[in-house]
């Protein structure tokens, strides 16, 4: 199945608004010219970058309105939005009183494609989409199918769809906002991997987050995959509209029943896609082929190799792409051993969920935490993590929060409190941690906050404590 040369027709001088300039906006208003629209981005910033993208835009015939977010323009028939543009934005409070229909980038790539397209198998989740989609990927190369990991990541959707490139499959990241603004999409199987409070601020409860989740299983053909331990996936799975025969398939950590994927004795085994899944299972992997076997990284292998085998995908080929994955930067990535201390940097772990599962891998810990907590709590984070923690050294803005649940949850455990942010404040708190360490200790960098109270984002962060490790390990050679 490949691309197809996408009909100009539909677009020839409809009048597009597209919100948002950057990663999804300027895509989608170059797309939408080459086929014939006429588009106007429009976008709430007016700064430097702002400007130096919209000459970009319009010295190829792109009208781009900046410093004006809020006003639908004249004759608008649709608009395209960046997914993180809030629900609730004058723009398109305008355009539902003038009956203007909201797509956003991932909707516009969907209506897009062709009738032979690639179908999709589709992943979210409050965490571990990133690292599932990536082995899932890898899991379909070595089943010698033409793919690619796209979404959030990687290759951009319009540009799978529309570009030269032919496809078999494609392995889609999908985040709750893009789900949001994807009212048609039809997967082929989708896998929501768990749910945990997050972005509350754009969906505005925990209820509309979770239904934005759900509508990745709308329409499923074959499979749609859940967290057996995570039961509101399951309940996910129960509410979706989804086509005659799809099946509901769980994953877990613990012996697989009928219709799950689970491990056993260290083996990665598949009674759901099996001839006879009440009797028969049928081994996939090994725990010891993902890197790294951390209890949380096991279950998004789990998740990969059910969307693999939903598609059709042999046995050997799940073992061979999990076995040639490697993680991206700073996500459990192993840094350096130093004096018998092993240092690992998972600085991808921005809010709580993640944390705890990054903090379930290692025992005993000395945790470094700490940033912009974006209205999170931390006392059932510290309550589960309570006996692993040798100590912990806080950084960041909201590091009073989680002081304040070590004290309450785990107060024998020695804390240390960095009251600085500047550029030496990782180093400090590395060696922070190096002197609450024994040897057969870990020092985690697991913050469950976001970064940008100290740094630009989490691998900037991760590459100040990757430093920091390096320069410790200089000094003790």
């Amino acid at each position: 199945m490949g691309s197809r040369e996408v009909s100009n027709a539909d677009w020839q001088g409809k009048r597009v608004t597209v919100a948002g300039l950057g990663v999804s906006g300027i895509p989608a208003a170059k797309v939408l010219h080459g086929l014939g629209a006429v588009v106007t981005v429009v976008n709430d910033g007016d700064d430097e970058r702002s400007r130096t993208q919209a000459a970009e835009l319009e010295a190829q015939g792109i009208a781009v309105r900046l410093g004006d977010g809020a006003t639908l323009p004249e004759s608008t028939e649709l608009v395209v939005t960046a997914p993180g543009w809030k629900p609730d934005k004058p723009l398109f409070a305008a355009a539902a009183e003038a009956g203007v229909p909201v797509w956003g980038d991932v909707e516009l790539a969907w209506r897009l494609r062709g009738p032979d397209a690639a179908p999709w198998l589709a992943v979210t989740g409050t965490n571990g989409k990133t690292t599932t989609v990536r082995m899932l990927a890898s899991i379909l190369e070595a089943a010698g199918l033409r793919t690619a990991a796209v979404g959030n990541i990687g290759v951009s959707l319009l540009d799978a769809v529309v570009g030269d490139q032919e496809y078999d499959v494609l392995a889609v990241e999908l985040s709750s906002y893009q789900l949001h603004w994807a009212p048609s999409l039809r997967a082929h199987s989708a896998a929501v991997l768990n749910l945990a409070p997050d972005h509350l601020d754009w969906h505005g409860s925990m209820a509309a987050y979770a239904a934005d989740k759900g509508r990745v299983y709308e329409g499923n053909r074959v499979a749609c995959v859940y967290n057996a331990a995570d039961p509101a996936t399951e309940d996910l799975v129960r509410e979706a509209d989804v086509e005659e025969g799809c099946r509901a398939i769980g994953f877990t950590l613990g012996t697989p029943g009928p219709s799950q994927l689970g491990v056993v004795d260290g083996i990665l085994v598949d009674r759901a896609f099996v001839a006879n899944r009440q009797k028969q299972a049928q081994e996939l992997a090994e725990v010891e082929d993902i890197d790294p076997p951390a209890p949380h990284n096991i279950a998004n292998a789990l998740a990969a190799a059910a969307l693999a085998r939903a598609f059709g995908v042999e046995p050997a080929a799940v073992r061979d792409g999990l076995r040639a994955f490697r993680p991206d930067p700073h996500r459990i990535e192993h840094v350096a051993d130093v004096a018998g201390v092993a240092y690992v940097d998972d600085s991808k772990a921005t809010n709580t969920h993640a944390a705890e599962a990054s903090l379930a891998a290692y025992d005993p810990i000395v945790w470094i935490a700490g940033g912009l907590a974006k209205g999170a709590t931390f006392d059932e984070l510290v309550t589960a993590a309570a006996g692993r923690l040798r100590g912990a050294v806080l950084i960041g803005r909201d590091r009073e929060l989680i002081r304040e649940a070590l004290a309450r949850h785990a107060p024998e455990v020695p804390v240390v409190d960095l009251d600085r942010t500047d550029t030496g404040a990782m180093s400090e708190a590395v060696r922070e941690a190096a002197r609450l360490a024994r040897p057969g200790d870990t020092v985690l960098m697991a913050p469950a906050c976001a970064s940008m109270d100290m740094f630009v984002n989490y691998n900037k962060r991760g590459e100040a404590f990757a430093d920091a490790v390096r320069a410790l390990a200089a000094e003790s050679a």
